[in-house]
């Protein structure tokens, strides 16, 4: 996620009521900026609904079920969990809830086939792909050997990435499984293929928008698809538009805080890769660069130089969705039997 310039610390959140049956608890990201995901607790008539899970990982699981005796339940008496998407932040204790309580767990489709992905894919065949992209992007050789160090390190410090199965989809514009309440699922593809954000209908009218809509930050936008005629940034845009037009009171986003203006901060985010495009398509007026040059070339929230392995295949990524949406619009094309590719401007 890009944060803003110059935005002041905010106070730490803290588990608070927000009306209506709705409760908020911070479930912390060890090591990480953003600092905790906002798990959302709807109150049902079958028992607490928690909208997203949280890190997984032992302090991240104590607030949780600290947080909820707290809102004045238990994490034995959750009845479902409700995953706006499949990031580890989100979803990644949807399984540990599901074993405690029996809990149900529910995703879109799109993200639960990347879940099947992420459980069932080789390491060396994760390797082996991100390689290959790294160098058709024209990577230098460094790169190229820090990915495959992070990747050793990876594998042997820590356990394979696991995430939950769900039990239940969600589906866009039908209702999420929370008896007794009007919960809509709203689909917002762009983050990942399957992100929803979730609108209380029935008089409240709030938008719980996971990463979806923030309030000052922008969650990243990569190249989640090689498929050609994928465009994550295309569907994202889109999906802003989508959001914008519903009638919404108020937004509860998945971090930072909760604020007003749905329609005018989809509006501000549009324009910011609205501004990105045109100065992605400058550059390619200029010079036909690598995807690499690219990003190298382009606004992160810190210096190219000081992003590390990881952050850098974000940052790829994302630059290859700002490209490719570029292609989809007609304004820019791969030139013909580049080795690495080479893009120009339409």
């Amino acid at each position: 996620m890009t944060t803003a310039p110059d935005r002041p610390t905010p106070p730490a959140p803290r588990v608070a009521d927000l009306g209506n049956g709705v409760w908020t608890v911070p479930v912390p990201i060890p090591n990480n900026p953003l600092g905790c995901t906002l798990v959302y607790v709807l109150e049902t008539d079958a028992g607490p609904v928690l909208v997203d899970s949280g890190w997984d990982d032992p302090i991240s699981y104590r607030a949780l079920v600290d947080g909820l005796v707290e809102v004045g339940t238990s994490i034995e008496d959750v009845h479902g969990v409700l995953v706006t998407h499949a990031h580890p932040d989100h979803h990644g204790l949807s399984e540990k809830v599901r074993e405690v309580s029996g809990a149900w767990v529910a995703l879109h489709a799109a993200d639960a086939e990347q879940v099947e992905q992420i459980n069932n894919a080789p390491r060396a065949a994760w390797l082996r792909h991100h390689l290959e992209v790294l160098t058709l992007a024209g990577a230098p050789q460094d790169a190229l050997d820090a990915l495959t160090g992070l990747r050793t390190a990876a594998a042997g410090n820590r356990p394979r990435l696991h995430y939950a199965v769900p039990d239940r989809e969600l589906v866009h514009g039908e209702l999420a499984p929370a008896p007794g309440r009007t919960v809509r699922t709203v689909w917002t593809p762009g983050h990942t293929p399957g992100h929803v954000c979730l609108h209380l209908e029935g008089g409240d009218g709030r938008l719980l928008s996971g990463d979806h809509l923030l309030p000052s930050i922008t969650p990243h936008i990569g190249l989640y698809d090689e498929a050609e005629e994928a465009d994550p940034l295309g569907d994202f845009l889109a999906s802003l538009t989508r959001v914008a037009r519903l009638p919404i009171t108020g937004v509860l986003p998945a971090h930072e805080h909760a604020f007003t203006d749905a329609a005018g901060r989809a509006a501000e985010v549009a324009r910011l890769h609205e501004v990105r495009l045109a100065a992605l398509h400058a550059r390619l007026r200029a010079a036909s660069p690598t995807l690499w040059q690219i990003a190298e070339g382009m606004d992160w929230n810190r210096p190219w130089a000081q992003l590390g392995a990881q952050n850098r295949q974000l940052a790829l990524s994302e630059a290859a969705a700002h490209l490719r949406h570029l292609v989809k619009r007609g304004r820019a094309t791969a030139e013909p039997g580049g080795d690495p590719v080479r893009y120009t401007a339409l």
